[in-house]
């Protein structure tokens, strides 16, 4: 390490969950298991959209991309983590830690995103639903997730550069299993008042436009489904909205807690504590989700997973 307010800095130190090393393979055992569980549940979900035609609607055309976003997001995170635990030196080297901020950034913007695509698609298919298959035309479809990608990659592209200009002391220790914009732009001793300023202005736009919209939406859908004369209509209505509502709300309540939270609160423990509802619980949880609550998708399962059972009995 170049300690000093020159910018030469070669790496920096996670300090993880915590410093005892007993706890280490505890932390190694329960990550490693949730990687796995969370990397098999999404494929599962885009083996059983891509394999059934019944599947291959806009819902689940925006649902297996959120599985793989997902799947990307943990892995950025994730493996990296598994290896420093396994080192009694827990530090990463500056450019692997701007490219891991910078694919963190990306996912992150992503899951925000594609939320809202999809809060989107039940506010066409429940308020104007005999135009749902004019409006939501592949083309549409495919043109919301590239320009879902597009946006977050160039907001965070920007967030990243500002990051290259910034001088840091001594204290290269970031409280955090990975490398995350906030703190690392905390341990700058350069100004970081333009970083600050583009950091929350790509927060408004990737995160706080993204949950306006999903809020307008759920309200214009409230208001349709009120005015559905049966309870019967109202209640399938409202299944059809019941699995993305709770991904919704598990995801902006884990990430409003970190990024609102006072810079002061953050000791290594809680914000590896309340990172890893957003980075880890959540896209291990939403196949789990929509599985449970979604009467198609059980059934694709079901059935993928009989044919694979199949196949292995019959070589």
């Amino acid at each position: 390490m170049k300690p000093g307010n020159d910018g030469n800095v070669s790496e920096f130190i996670l300090l993880g969950f915590s410093e005892g090393p007993e706890l280490q393979p505890l932390i190694f055992g329960l990550f490693l298991s949730m990687y796995l569980v969370t990397v098999l549940g999404n494929l599962l979900i885009i083996l059983a959209v891509s394999s059934y035609p019944h599947l291959h609607t806009p819902m689940y055309f925006f649902l297996s991309n959120l599985s793989i976003v997902d799947i990307c997001f943990t892995s950025t995170i994730i493996p990296s983590m598994l290896v420093n635990l396994q080192r009694e030196n827990k530090a990463t080297s500056y450019e692997g830690c701007v490219t891991q901020m910078y694919f963190v950034s990306v996912f992150t913007g992503l899951d925000n995103l594609l939320l809202t695509v999809m809060a989107y698609d039940r506010f066409v298919a429940i308020c104007h639903p005999l135009h749902y298959t004019v409006i939501m035309n592949p083309q549409l479809c495919g043109l919301l997730v590239l320009g879902s990608w597009i946006m977050s990659s160039l907001a965070c592209l920007l967030q990243n550069i500002l990051v290259l200009r910034l001088s840091f002391c001594t204290d290269l220790e970031i409280p955090n299993f990975f490398c995350e914009l906030k703190l690392i732009v905390q341990l700058a001793c350069s100004d970081t008042f333009v970083n600050n300023v583009v950091m929350y202005f790509s927060a408004v736009l990737v995160g706080g436009g993204p949950l306006a919209g999903i809020l307008y939406s759920y309200s214009k859908i409230v208001s349709s489904i009120c005015r559905i004369a049966s309870a019967q209509g109202k209640l399938k209505a409202f299944s059809t909205c019941a699995s993305h509502l709770s991904v919704v709300s598990l995801f902006y309540r884990s990430c409003l807690g970190v990024f609102l939270s006072p810079a002061t609160t953050h000791s290594s423990q809680s914000s590896s504590t309340a990172s890893a509802m957003y980075t880890v619980v959540t896209p291990m949880l939403n196949p789990f989700i929509y599985s449970l609550r979604n009467r198609d998708i059980k059934k694709a399962l079901s059935a993928f997973l009989a044919k694979g059972t199949t196949k292995g009995h019959l070589s």
